[in-house]
């Protein structure tokens, strides 16, 4: 048989990266990531600064805001970012963590590497001991979910970020949306709408029992503030509608003229009277409401209020026991909601609709404020990682201490089960175990500790004093954690460490790196529509 060279298969000039080179360049890729975040990392984290081309300024220490801001093009770096999309869409916080911790895997998996042990060793050793890890956790976490137990946790989130100084108000406002949404310890974010505004101080931010909505009055002559408001709520548009199909009148005379602007007039006050005879006196409207409608109703005192947002409505659904109705001449009393008070006000020189003391109201609003707009959008992310920790503990009601108390005894625990794994994967199992010490070790270098001595502080606490004892940042000493009332939700940690390891686990066994042509998804079957192709490589990108 005819030898064939592998440059008269592929054209000439593809890239191609295999074997130790292709290991080598995407963990290095994975852990230029993960080494970009890892300074904001604690309470004593720096903060970065993102511009875009078009001069836009973001100020944050959030992991998953900063990387998904950041232009990345190398497809290992993108798998990192991705193991922080998914902890922000699983837990909502620890998007820090689990960057972090992939990178440390990768780094101690290329060490392995160097040592002539196989990736599929290593993925499997990987695998074995975060399966072992999530395990330990369970062990070690302590089912707790009463007030004080989330305030703390919510406490412990925004140590570090911009809210710190308002923490305890905040923590008290996150617990109080989880309790008043959750329905039978489960809890659906998004019935927690943030409504942020500049101008104010962070503790004039308060929960409203009910919902503020982004609109002003429709009417000048309408009222500014209803008690006992009867709210309808309609998805259809109060006006006369163009018809779907080509239609054309014919007037001939002024008569004609006048006689089709009356029935015009008329079919506008009958949708008025619709709203008055159902005796709702606020209307919320998802469509358009014609100008003459509007003055029929504020000559009847009704509030209302048109084009809103469809996750408005929903939610001014949850809120005030109101149902949407599509045909405005099906509107009924029992359609209704219900409200204590529905007012305009202006805040920072717009004015906003506030639906407020709603009865029961299964979705409600944060109304953040804050000096600068810089500020309310990273009080908005802080808050949004405050009620997503507040919802992990009262959904799964189980904590662990933080200050890397958590990760040093799965260290310690780890190494301990490495030597009840045979062969070359227990050097796999006891390189994850030292990767975990990564955390503890960066929250003492960002606070400007000597990370060796407070590893050695820790190792010993956790030989003969018990679990809890992580590094307070603030005091340069380790105690015990839960006393200190430093705790986190046992979710974020399960979390963090199952994606990571995937995450380090998939990089590690490419060994193959190819600039492929444009990908195609296969056709779809007959009814339904082909896909698009996906972009190719086009050559290995930069950085």
């Amino acid at each position: 048989m005819a030898r064939i060279r592998e440059g008269e298969i592929m054209k000439e000039g593809t890239e191609r990266y295999v074997a130790r080179d292709a290991q080598r360049m995407n963990i290095l890729a994975g852990r230029i990531v993960a080494e970009t975040v890892k300074t904001t990392l604690g309470p004593k984290g720096m903060d970065k600064m993102l511009v875009d081309s078009m001069g836009d300024v973001v100020i944050t220490n959030d992991g998953h805001v900063i990387l998904k801001e950041m232009d990345i093009a190398h497809p290992a770096a993108k798998m990192v970012v991705e193991v922080s999309k998914t902890q922000e869409d699983e837990v909502g916080d620890g998007t820090t963590t689990a960057a972090v911790l992939t990178g440390e895997f990768l780094k101690r998996a290329e060490e392995l590497l160097d040592q002539k042990i196989h990736a599929s060793v290593i993925a499997k050793g990987f695998r074995t001991a975060s399966e072992e890890a999530v395990k330990i956790l369970k062990q070690i976490s302590k089912e707790k979910f009463d007030d004080d137990t989330v305030k703390k946790v919510v406490e412990t989130t925004l140590t570090g970020k911009g809210a710190e100084t308002g923490k305890e108000h905040l923590a008290q406002l996150a617990l109080e949306a989880v309790k008043a949404v959750a329905v039978d310890h489960q809890v659906d974010l998004d019935d927690i709408k943030l409504e942020k505004k500049e101008g104010g101080s962070l503790e004039s931010s308060k929960l409203i029992k009910g919902i503020v909505v982004d609109k002003e009055v429709l009417h000048s002559d309408m009222p500014r503030k209803i008690s006992d408001a009867k709210i309808a709520l309609i998805n259809a548009a109060l006006e006369i509608e163009k018809t779907e199909t080509s239609a054309e009148i014919r007037i001939t005379s002024p008569d004609q003229l006048q006689a089709f602007m009356d029935e015009e007039d008329k079919m506008l006050k009958k949708i008025a009277d619709t709203v008055k005879k159902s005796t709702a006196n606020v209307i919320f409207c998802q469509k358009g409401i014609d100008d003459l409608v509007a003055h029929y109703l504020a000559k009847e005192g009704i509030m209302a209020a048109r084009r809103l947002k469809k996750s408005d409505m929903e939610k001014l659904a949850k809120a005030t026991g109101g149902r949407v109705v599509t045909n405005i001449h099906e509107l009924s009393s029992g359609d209704l909601g219900y409200a204590g008070q529905v007012e305009e006000r202006k805040i920072a020189k717009d004015e906003m609709i506030f639906v407020e003391d709603c009865k029961n109201p299964k979705s409600v609003t944060i109304f953040l404020r804050a000096g600068t707009s810089h500020v309310a959008e990273d009080l908005e992310r802080s808050m949004h990682d405050a009620i997503s920790v507040a919802a992990a503990v009262y959904q799964h009601k189980a904590v662990v201490p933080g200050g890397g108390a958590v990760e040093t005894e799965l260290s310690r625990r780890l190494q301990e089960f490495a030597g009840s794994v045979g062969g070359r994967e227990q050097l796999a199992v006891k390189a994850f175990a030292e990767a975990l010490e990564v955390i503890p070790r960066t929250l003492a270098e960002n606070a400007g500790l000597d990370p060796i001595d407070v590893l050695v502080k820790l190792r010993e606490k956790h030989s003969k004093d018990g679990t809890s004892f992580g590094l307070d940042v603030f005091q340069g000493e380790v105690v015990d954690m839960e006393q200190a009332g430093v705790l986190e939700p046992t979710r974020v940690k399960e979390q963090a460490i199952k994606s990571a390891s995937e995450a380090a686990v998939m990089i590690l066994r490419i060994d193959d790196v190819i600039a492929a042509t444009e990908l195609r998804r296969p056709e779809m079957p007959e009814g339904g529509p082909g896909m698009g192709g996906m972009g190719g490589m086009g050559g290995m990108p930069p950085m």
